[in-house]
């Protein structure tokens, strides 16, 4: 007899229910009239608004009874996404769940704790070639940046996506779920093997200026871009834009910096956006909101709606032609959604056109996890994806 083969299937749903049990329960009925029906849940996600943080453990609840899922996953955000919706606002809930078969699936809780010699992660499992890892990580109690900077430092290529839940806003007021335990801090995540995921990185950025090189600089602190004070440099590059490019400029500036220094010519994708924190009229120098070295490319890049329209686009037309995915986990900037958008729903609404799904759930982020050129990184103002094949 011929041994049936089980499709990929996802679905997902969205609440609005002022109860977070409610919510979630409303949820997951979406779910069940969706692709997964009545089959066996091998991974679940539920993301919470802040208006449900003290009734969190009751919606995942909610979910195990609903759905008993194999692994769950969730957390407290400042806003969540679910299918073609963003509430950015408001109470809301959103479950994902994927039918996945053939996939190994294994949850953690990493937590960082103190040693004689520094900060230390615990809980982070073995990375033996996974498809995916997906994190959702409380700011106030994990060290994001510097856990990143030694995964690199060890692994080659890492498909690591996810994001920094600040629906709390301070330190304690999270619920990051995985399985049957609720926790305060740390990080949660699925390590994934065995299913196809593409893992999608899309910048939300426009570069103004000429790319220069770092040639003199001290931590974060950068004195001099191709031999001249880094201030005046910025100084004469916006003096040069058109009316419309030194408004973007003036609503807030981004340096780029160059991750492989070994490509002939760099595209958007190739930089790594971060924050310009201040200027020392005195030295010239410019503060960045990461160390730097020296002989680095820096570019400045403006926020842009109709760039990160068109990057999202054309990063998600990487996807494999053929069949259609059968859905995604969407981890967007806290800065894009309305704020830069003149719509609602913008990245939601981009994902699910071009995918052909709206089987799509995921959380707005205080900095987004994904990977550029193999290793990973945190990013800001990305919309940052893991796209189930």
């Amino acid at each position: 007899m011929a041994t049936q083969t089980v499709a990929r299937r996802i679905g997902a749903g969205l609440s609005t229910l002022e109860s977070a049990r409610d919510a979630a329960a409303k949820a997951v009925r979406e779910v069940r009239s969706g692709p997964p029906g009545g089959a066996e849940v091998d991974l679940a996600y539920i993301f919470l608004s802040p208006a449900h943080l003290d009734e969190a453990e009751a919606a995942a609840e909610a979910v195990r009874a609903e759905l008993a899922p194999r692994h769950l996953l969730g957390c407290v955000a400042e806003g969540v996404v679910g299918r073609m919706r963003e509430l950015e606002e408001g109470p809301a809930v959103a479950v994902w769940a994927g039918v996945l078969p053939g996939a190994e699936i294994e949850c953690f809780h990493a937590a960082a704790v103190q040693t004689e010699n520094g900060i230390a992660v615990t809980g982070f499992p073995r990375l033996d070639d996974p498809t995916l890892v997906a994190m959702l990580v409380d700011p106030f109690t994990f060290p994001t940046g510097p856990f990143l900077a030694r995964l690199n430092e060890t692994h080659e290529r890492i498909p690591l996506v996810g994001g920094i839940a600040a629906g709390g806003r301070r330190p304690g007021a999270q619920a990051l779920i995985v399985d049957d335990d609720v926790h305060a801090g740390g990080a949660v995540g699925a390590l994934v093997r065995g299913a196809p995921v593409l893992t999608v990185v899309s910048q939300g950025c426009r570069p103004i200026g000429r790319e220069a090189v770092i040639t003199r600089c001290e931590g974060n602190l950068v004195y001099e871009l191709a031999g001249r004070p880094a201030l005046e440099r910025l100084r004469g590059e916006i003096a040069a834009l058109t009316p419309e490019e030194q408004t973007l400029a003036a609503r807030g500036l981004l340096a780029g910096l160059v991750i492989d220094e070994n490509r002939p010519e760099y595209d958007i994708g190739d930089f790594l956006m971060r924050g310009l924190l201040g200027a020392d009229e005195a030295s010239g120098a410019l503060a960045l909101a990461d160390t730097v070295r020296l002989g680095q490319t820096l570019r400045f890049f403006v926020r842009d709606a109709a760039s990160a329209d068109a990057d999202l686009r054309r990063a998600l037309g990487s996807a494999p032609r053929g069949a259609r995915p059968a859905g995604a986990l969407l981890f967007t900037c806290n800065g894009r959604g309305t704020n830069m958008f003149s719509e609602p729903h913008h990245d939601a609404g981009v994902v699910t056109e071009m995918l052909g799904t709206d089987a799509l759930a995921g959380f707005f982020c205080g900095g987004e996890i994904g990977p550029v050129g193999g290793q990973a990184f945190l990013h800001g103002f990305t919309a940052t994806l893991a796209v189930f094949l």
